[in-house]
């Protein structure tokens, strides 16, 4: 019996030095992560997404709103002038979403990356989803929308992931800049 416990006590201690190993790990990547993203001279997340959002986007954030929303078929992307006598910025918008919404039909989701990372939540599934989402483009007043509809599981799922990540880089559901 005494010959087992030492062996018993190496393959506990064993066990627990890469326990101690990730949760160092773990620790360090949460430090960094508070540096890269929040540290008090460093841009936050959403500033630095409105900084890539004004590189891909023509229309002036300042001047426009930008909302998304989940549907129970997919979802909703919809942009509009803050003033509705603002014909530059509308027309900016109209050109910008046709376009998109052209390239999300053939499951181009490259300006979204370029904004949120390759890495946003849903955005894989979406690349694939050429034929598979319906994707309409519409003029609204002030503005235009993209509908999104899909009756498949995976790709309804992928949308509102999509749409929780813009939402929560942009800090709401709407965002003014």
């Amino acid at each position: 019996m005494s010959a087992e416990t030492p062996s018993a006590g190496r393959t506990g201690r064993g066990m627990m030095i890469p326990g101690l190993i990730v949760l160092a790990l773990a620790c360090a990547l949460a430090v960094a992560g508070f540096v890269v993203w929040g540290g008090e001279d460093q841009p936050s997340r959403q500033e630095i997404v409105a900084q890539r959002g004004a590189k891909v986007m023509p229309f002036d954030l300042t001047a426009t709103t930008h909302q998304f929303d989940s549907t129970p078929t997919g979802a909703v992307e919809l942009v509009t002038a803050n003033s509705a006598d603002d014909t530059t910025q509308i027309d900016l918008i109209r050109k910008h979403l046709l376009t998109e919404a052209a390239r999300f039909k053939q499951g181009d989701f490259g300006d979204p990356a370029a904004i949120h990372g390759s890495n946003m939540p849903g955005l894989r599934a979406l690349t694939r989803s050429a034929g598979r989402i319906d994707v309409r483009y519409a003029e609204v007043p002030a503005g235009a929308s993209i509908t999104f509809t899909t009756s498949d599981p995976e790709l309804r799922s992928a949308l509102a992931d999509w749409i929780m990540a813009q939402n929560m880089d942009h800090g709401t559901g709407m965002h003014h800049g």
